[in-house]
């Protein structure tokens, strides 16, 4: 049997060897906890705040600006929840503005922050997943107070136009934070250029370790602690740090930082390849979402259920007993029944949204896995044709 190929990068990645490499020496001698003060916590605080300036400097932030978290999850929980209750605090604004496209980590942190204190709004998204910026500016009252929208659809791979929505925000003295755990590292993404205030991002997401990412704050945005009982990240976010973690994220992203460029032009003809060849296969009941700028490393397509037989979760297991793997949309609600929130959003009815997969490229992802991935397809598409 050939070895299966994996095509579901945007839920994770393989570490980078290089990356391994660098984490090794502190998960064995360099074991210090960076509070101590004697040599061995003194090589792991050098360390942490050596990754803090390669991130710092890879987004165009100071390293003050950076706090590490165990991932996008906690980032995201972190900023939106730090923000707006610290902004409460002072002016006491209430109203707090997202898509309904959004990761789960963010839409279900403003559910939570929206049966307290304030009022959380769902703006609708287009049939690309992308936000309006006209709907952006109709939904702001002078109690909005924080705004979060996703740089790049974890679902779909559309990009928001985030520059432009600082530019509405900004003057109206809105707080703004972008979930940039799909784009971190795949595009460019310069803090200052963008005119935000905070974003989030995830190491396992470009060849990194799981369970490491980080938030960005802008210097002066009031922020408050989302755990307490230790006096780590400058007393806002106490925990022993994860410093092989760290090590790691710096490592990848030093890689991503050479690597970027022609990165993105190799998942580029994969997807390109990949999308003439599904065009081939059946030019009329497949639809490739998210746009056609979408991020290159994700290709979202819905079979129309006219003419397949929808079942996402039967369609992923197919794939992968005949060698593929992919998936029906976010990692994060793997395992549900019910169609992706993101697709729905777009416009699909339900049993459309059921037929769509969400495949994803990688550095080491070859053209030759694309060919022999779309014979897996066409086998796939006879199988569950009506």
């Amino acid at each position: 049997m050939k070895t299966p190929i994996y095509f579901d990068n945007a839920a994770t990645t393989p570490v980078h060897p290089k990356v391994f490499e660098k984490m090794k020496p502190f998960l064995e001698e360099e074991y210090g906890n960076p509070s101590s003060i004697h040599s061995f916590g003194r090589k792991a605080r050098v360390a942490i705040e050596e990754a803090r300036e390669t991130i710092a400097d890879f987004i165009g932030a100071n390293p003050s600006e950076i706090y590490f978290t165990s991932g996008g999850t906690e980032a995201n929980n972190f900023l939106i929840r730090g923000i707006v209750n610290a902004e409460f605090a002072e002016s006491c604004r209430d109203e707090i503005i997202t898509s309904d496209a959004e990761h789960h980590a963010v839409l279900d942190t403003y559910e939570e922050l929206d049966k307290s204190n304030f009022k959380a709004r769902l703006i609708e998204v287009n049939n690309q997943t992308k936000v309006e910026l006209s709907k952006i500016s109709n939904s702001i009252s002078t109690k909005t107070s924080f705004a979060s929208f996703m740089y790049a659809n974890n679902e779909t791979g559309s990009i928001n136009p985030v520059k432009e929505i600082s530019e509405i925000l900004k003057p109206k003295n809105i707080f703004f934070h972008t979930d940039a755990v799909q784009s971190f590292g795949k595009i460019p993404v310069n803090v200052k250029e963008l005119g935000i205030d905070a974003l989030s991002a995830s190491a396992h997401k470009i060849n990194g370790p799981k369970g490491i990412g980080f938030a960005y704050a802008k210097s002066g945005t009031p922020l408050s602690p989302l755990l307490f009982g230790g006096s780590q990240e400058r007393n806002r976010r106490g925990g022993t740090e994860n410093i092989a973690g760290i090590v790691g994220l710096a490592e990848a992203v030093r890689i991503r930082k050479e690597t970027m460029s022609d990165t993105f032009e190799h998942v580029s003809l994969l997807r390109r390849n990949y999308i003439n060849g599904l065009k081939s296969l059946d030019s009329r009941s497949i639809t490739i979402n998210g746009g056609e700028d979408a991020l290159p490393y994700i290709v979202s397509l819905t079979l129309d259920s006219q003419s397949y037989r929808n079942d996402s979760d039967s369609m992923v297991m197919y794939l992968d007993i005949n060698g593929l793997a992919v998936s029906s949309g976010s990692a994060c609600t793997s395992g549900t029944i019910k169609a992706s929130h993101v697709i729905l959003a777009s416009g699909y009815k339900p049993e459309d949204a059921a037929g769509t997969l969400r495949i994803s490229f990688g550095y080491q992802n070859t053209i030759d896995e694309v060919e022999q991935g779309l014979e897996i397809m066409k086998r796939f598409l006879e199988k569950f044709r009506k």
